[in-house]
């Protein structure tokens, strides 16, 4: 491998073991674990999130997990990167392993790969497309963008909404921005990934019983204490993490506890399964896919591969 700083890289979908494997690497090896899920950065969801436990963060350093407050809605996959990189330099300056370990592949992939230029959006766009049913978005974008629309899900609001408003506030594709991609590490940092892989009745087995557990164990309370907030809006990106909504429908009286643990269930499950298909196909064919279940092979491999 090149004399490049290194970086541990786990991957894949959710309930797959990435946090354990990288809390038994960072403490193998004196590194720092930077999260890089989505959902794992608002201080409001340690438990729906699956976040690291207070003991387990004490054990190795940690970054980037719980420092995003619930109200702040502007947080994206650059803002992510940026402070990703901040951390894992400083990390590599102390003269330590930074541990990426998180299923969000839009916040690898912009860190490693860069960001697409795209200029600021006008308001009055952005506000006309947010607040249109994602079936007539869908519609405008066949007919100034047809390929994202043939490449998009009819029904994924968030998706069709951005690829539409950047092709009528920028005159184009998204696509074309995305080619432009800057800023990346990808090419001064030499990855050593893993992408945790395992088979899928085992897989949906532990999405299934760890949010049970969070059912029972303090996801509910922790739920409450952010709708009682009256500085998170409705739409703010944490109150649609999975497990928030359907807690949300059980505290309100529209569903009965059985209801709601069988819908967010519902929802793990194809979130897992879109993960898990996004891990195995998209990316890089030399990045191992690792189909084990048992942490100590996983840190094994990882080693032999930080070795070379």
């Amino acid at each position: 491998m090149t004399g490049l700083p290194k970086i541990a890289l786990i991957a894949g979908p959710t309930a797959s073991g990435k946090s354990a494997l990288a809390l038994a690497l960072a403490e193998s090896h004196g590194g720092t674990v930077i999260n890089a899920d989505a959902s794992q950065v608002y201080a409001d969801l340690r438990i729906i999130s699956a976040r690291p436990s207070i003991e387990e963060e004490a054990r190795a350093p940690h970054r980037l997990f719980g420092h995003v407050d619930g109200a702040d809605t502007g947080y994206s996959a650059a803002r992510w990167a940026a402070e990703a990189t901040a951390a894992i330099d400083a990390v590599h300056a102390a003269g330590g392993l930074p541990i990426l370990v998180g299923g969000t592949g839009l916040y690898l992939r912009t860190l490693i790969d860069g960001i697409a230029p795209v200029p600021q959006i006008a308001a009055d766009i952005r506000a006309e497309v947010r607040a249109t049913a994602v079936a007539e978005n869908h519609a405008r974008l066949s007919e100034y963008d047809p390929a994202a629309a043939r490449r998009l899900n009819s029904a994924d609001t968030t998706r069709v909404a951005r690829a539409l408003e950047v092709v009528l506030s920028t005159g184009r594709p998204l696509a074309d921005w995305q080619a432009e991609r800057s800023g990346g590490i990808g090419d001064r940092v030499a990855l050593v990934p893993a992408v945790l892989l395992p088979p899928r009745d085992w897989l949906m087995a532990r999405c299934d019983t760890r949010l049970e557990a969070m059912f029972d164990t303090g996801g509910v309370a922790e739920v409450a204490a952010l709708l009682a907030r009256d500085d998170v809006p409705a739409d703010a990106p944490v109150r649609r993490a999975i497990g928030v909504p359907e807690i949300a429908g059980w505290l309100g009286g529209t569903l009965t506890r059985d209801a709601a643990l069988a819908r967010a269930a519902a929802a793990t499950r194809h979130y897992a399964k879109r993960q898990y298909t996004w891990f195995r196909n998209q990316p890089p064919t030399d990045w191992p896919r690792l189909s084990e279940t048992e942490t100590i092979n996983h840190v094994r491999h990882i080693e032999i591969r930080l070795r070379q």
